[in-house]
């Protein structure tokens, strides 16, 4: 199957998608509509006629299920590390450790906020892993389930994006065109100081977990909610996953550190295995960053999940915690946990193959950005409003990357070379904005999954934090267009701290206008 121009009905799909997802509140359903939408644009443009429409939507969900194997399959070995964890009494164990150590939302929020900066390697990786250590003590501490995914959330590719060691920083250096001034790790580092909603949005999660009072807007109510039905209200949240383990018997011989080991060997043998599939050792001479560079984080994650569920057998099972043939029994409760999510992240990738192989969403929104003669000053704040729209229409960040990168670059190396590094932060700061954003994202569906939050609540209650970040980030790219023709330094000495000025003000104000209406549910 090879790509078409649609024009303006490339935009369909996503639009469906998204819209339908937060009208009905059902992913699956919208996702489905959305992708139908697509292949029927598709099969009536190329001849293929109304049997097309089926066979290019099972032979595209196929190639994209094909083609992130790997990533299913860490996921299916992530469930099975958290349901031995589980069986064997370590979560639970770390459960009443934590709530004698982490007597306050505040400091569950901020022991929350800590861990997900820590886990910078890879997204997929920060999500669940913080979940899974963080949510039976938010649990205790009554935070929401709905605020432990937006802490989750916004602790993955934000911190992801301004790690120079981490799968997205190899990501971005790859789609930066050899030819421009500077080499790729060069700029990527360059723009980390100037990626605004990536430096906010970290900034807020620290704000948002030391202030007992600064939720505004869905979130504050789900918060009100869940304060004041304690307890109870968390038992109602469990999802069919955690229905799925809560069938496990825990041992009651647990120690803390039977969660404690298997997570710090699922960290070190993942990092491993990123350099191994990197070519660290292979005899070519790499350095650890280009062998992050070079590998493959799909199967680096996975075998980093073999590995550790390794470990958990001869740490379990000699010790009678759990007996052999029911480390397997939770392995295979474990796997039936992800289930959910996998069904969600193929029917997310397969709609992000409708946009990018089949109907050609990026390049017509690429042909419109290079049509519309922008003013110079105004590229950096128009680029991050074109990244975050493209973003969150197809639901991945890489692939904006991979669309708008090279045309950035190339612009600015001709019309603006002062403003490269500044509008190369705004992709990239755009493009994490409308991810972070968008219901059909990896990332979006991978947090609320780790927190088990209803998918659709999590994307409700964070967009308004995720747009009050994303406006500060458009007035200062303005400011630092404008400020640029002075230097890279002037307009970073300046945007940076009236952006975390504005930042301030307005999380002083939002929570006393936006307190959150729905009160009658928050008392149910």
């Amino acid at each position: 199957m090879e790509a078409i121009q649609v024009g303006i009905l490339s935009i369909i799909p996503p639009v469906i998608a998204i819209s339908l997802a937060l009208i009905t509140k059902e992913v699956i359903f919208s996702l489905l509509l959305g992708i139908m939408s697509g292949t029927i644009i598709y099969s009536f443009a190329v001849g293929l006629g109304f049997v097309g429409i089926f066979s290019v939507t099972t032979d595209l969900m196929i190639s994209k299920v094909g083609d992130n194997a790997a990533m299913v399959i860490f996921l299916c070995m992530l469930g099975a590390l958290v349901a031995v964890i589980t069986r064997a009494g370590g979560s639970k164990a770390y459960g009443n450790w934590a709530s004698r150590k982490l007597r306050t939302g505040r400091s569950a929020g901020i022991a929350t906020a800590f861990l997900g900066i820590l886990i910078f390697v890879d997204d997929y990786f920060n999500c669940l892993t913080v979940g899974t250590v963080m949510k039976p003590v938010t649990d205790r501490q009554h935070i929401s389930r709905e605020k432990l995914a937006y802490l989750i959330d916004a602790t993955a590719a934000p911190v992801c994006i301004i790690a120079p060691i981490s799968s997205w920083a190899a990501s971005v250096i790859s789609y930066y065109p050899g030819e421009g001034s500077m080499g790729g790790m060069q700029a990527f580092v360059s723009s980390i100081p100037m990626n605004l909603y990536a430096v906010l949005t970290i900034f807020m999660v620290f704000w948002m977990a030391i202030r007992k009072k600064g939720d505004f807007g869905p979130m504050a109510a789900a918060q009100r909610k869940a304060e004041s039905l304690g307890d109870a209200h968390f038992a109602d949240s469990d999802t069919s996953s955690e229905n799925e383990l809560s069938k496990l018997n825990v041992s009651e011989k647990g120690k803390v550190l039977d969660l404690i080991i298997p997570v710090v060997f699922l960290v070190i043998f993942s990092i491993l295995a990123m350099l191994f599939y990197g070519g660290l050792w292979s005899g070519e001479g790499k350095t650890v960053f280009q062998a992050f560079g070079d590998t493959d984080a799909g199967y680096a994650l996975s075998l980093g999940g073999f590995g550790a569920l390794f470990i958990a057998f001869f740490l379990f099972v000699p010790r009678k915690l759990m007996s052999f043939a029911d480390f397997f029994k939770a392995i295979i409760a474990g796997v039936k946990s992800m289930v959910p999510a996998l069904v969600i992240l193929a029917l997310a990738w397969t709609i992000s193959g409708v946009c990018r192989d089949l109907l050609s969403t990026g390049p017509y929104v690429a042909e419109m950005v290079e049509a519309s003669n922008m003013p110079v000053a105004f590229i950096p704040a128009i680029m991050f409003i074109i990244a975050a729209a493209l973003s969150f229409a197809t639901g991945t960040s890489w692939g904006t990357f991979g669309i708008l990168i090279p045309i950035v670059v190339a612009v600015c190396e001709i019309a603006a070379p002062h403003l490269s590094v500044i509008a190369l932060s705004s992709v990239l700061a755009g493009s994490v904005f409308g991810d972070h954003c968008s219901p059909i994202s990896d990332t979006t569906i991978l947090s609320s999954t780790g927190a088990g939050c209803n998918h659709i609540e999590h994307v409700r209650t964070q967009i308004p934090y995720a747009v009050t970040t994303a406006v500060i980030c458009f007035i200062g790219y303005i400011v630092a267009g404008f400020v640029g023709k002075i230097g890279f330094g002037a307009a970073l000495a300046v945007t940076t701290p009236l952006s975390l000025a504005l930042l301030i003000i307005v999380l002083l104000v939002l929570p006393k206008v936006f307190p959150g209406n729905d009160t009658a549910a928050a008392k149910k």
